[in-house]
């Protein structure tokens, strides 16, 4: 299986391409995650929101690949504890399908990209900036496949 995770904005701070590029390589072929940057449209004064998430969402269409399982991040999407993602791991891992994550930019995702998913994860009630969202979720990913191996990382 493999997990794309294509998230809106490029160009981040050495810490987020660090902190995801640590979790990143950690997890096995099995389950590879791989990192799709998409190209923020142009932000100004009294800028246009509507015309900003169209943009993206369209890029973000554009580069879903065919027949992979939609998981768009939402805050109102599915909140999963640690063993209970780790069995919606399990789950995707055995559906034969690949795993295509969607990450708004700053405004979110659009209503066209909301529409696309097959299902809506929240990872919490608190609002996130969108490049730590990236590192976040390298590292639950990790958190949950470890769990799936039994391995020491996760200790509840």
């Amino acid at each position: 299986m493999r997990i794309q995770l294509l998230a809106v904005g490029q160009k981040m701070p050495a810490w987020v391409e660090q902190g995801y590029k640590e979790y990143a390589m950690r997890m096995p072929a099995e389950a590879r995650l791989e990192l799709k940057e998409i190209a923020s449209a142009k932000r100004g004064k009294n800028a246009d929101i509507k015309r900003i998430l169209d943009e993206e969402g369209r890029r973000l269409k554009a580069a879903i690949p065919k027949s992979a399982h939609i998981v768009v991040l939402d805050v109102k999407g599915k909140a999963y504890n640690t063993e209970q993602l780790a069995q919606r791991m399990n789950d995707w891992m055995h559906s034969g399908q690949d795993i295509c994550l969607l990450v708004g930019g700053p405004e979110g995702l659009s209503e066209e990209c909301r529409a696309l998913a097959d299902e809506k994860w929240s990872l919490s009630a608190l609002t996130f900036p969108h490049p730590l969202v990236r590192v976040i979720l390298a590292e639950q990913l990790y958190r949950a496949w470890s769990v799936l191996r039994k391995l020491p990382y996760h200790r509840a």
